[in-house]
């Protein structure tokens, strides 16, 4: 069976779309006087998806191996992108197909994930979303310039404008975290983050803004806010990473965050 991309079988208004974020503002402030702020943070366990992720390897690996036999055009692009001998000698021409076949469902996965945003509000989903909160319902503080868009599930359901400080208080950034990070992280990943950390800070922009400028690097039909893709530009340009590697890290240390949350 072909993929096809989900699409909604209803189309709201600018209007409608409003009314809809605003009921769910609402669900979420009620959520948080009820379960806590960990309530904003709720993750599934990877267990759950194991087995189809383990048929989605197998299917990498069988794809990799038919792609080096029939496929001319991959064929060509290993001739024409020839190793030095003798890392040719430990890079055989089946896992150069496996690594690049990776690379391009990295790829769809990210253009993939960011259209879960636009299913129920569109391609300006992200706009649509800020202007549907007055205010940080965690900290119940206005907004500025640092504020981020946070998913509470990632089931689909459309992201919640948070202040900075709000952002960290879900995300559990202290200094226990910061340590976490250290212990888990290894030392290039490490160094790479401390280097983001030091560059956001810097040009004051947000974690959101750089994930959204690295997805709009990796698929021109992304939305982002203004400076987005300038700030990810410079990152990429000042730590020699690709826009994926810098959206990795950022899911890296997401993820460790969670754990620590939980």
């Amino acid at each position: 069976m072909a993929y096809i991309r989900p699409q909604t079988s209803q189309s709201l208004t600018k209007t409608e779309k409003i009314a809809l974020l605003r009921e769910y503002i609402a669900h979420y402030e009620e959520v948080l006087v009820k379960q806590g702020i960990a309530a904003l943070n709720t993750k599934i366990p990877r267990e759950v998806f194991s087995p189809v992720l383990e048929a989605i390897g197998e299917t990498l690996l069988l794809q990799s191996e038919r792609l080096l036999r029939e496929n001319a055009e991959v064929q060509n692009f290993l001739e024409n992108n020839p190793l030095p001998s003798r890392m040719a000698e430990l890079l055989p021409d089946n896992f150069r197909v496996f690594a690049l076949l990776l690379n391009a469902l990295k790829q769809w996965v990210s253009a993939e994930s960011a259209a879960t945003d636009r299913f129920l509000l569109g391609g300006a989903a992200r706009q649509t979303c800020r202007e549907a909160v007055t205010h940080c319902i965690v900290t119940k503080e206005s907004f500025d310039d640092s504020s981020e868009l946070h998913h509470p599930v990632r089931d689909g359901r459309p992201p919640i404008l948070l202040s900075k400080k709000g952002h960290d208080m879900v995300e559990g950034v202290t200094a226990n975290s910061s340590s976490t990070m250290r212990t888990v992280l290894t030392e290039p990943q490490n160094q790479l983050w401390q280097k983001l950390q030091t560059m956001r800070s810097q040009r004051n922009q947000s974690w959101a803004q750089l994930r959204e400028g690295c997805m709009a690097f990796l698929n021109p039909d992304t939305q982002c806010r203004a400076g987005a893709k300038s700030f990810a530009n410079v990152v990429m340009r000042e730590t020699g990473k690709s826009p994926q590697e810098v959206i990795e890290l950022l899911d890296m240390v997401e993820d460790i965050r969670s754990k620590k949350a939980q």
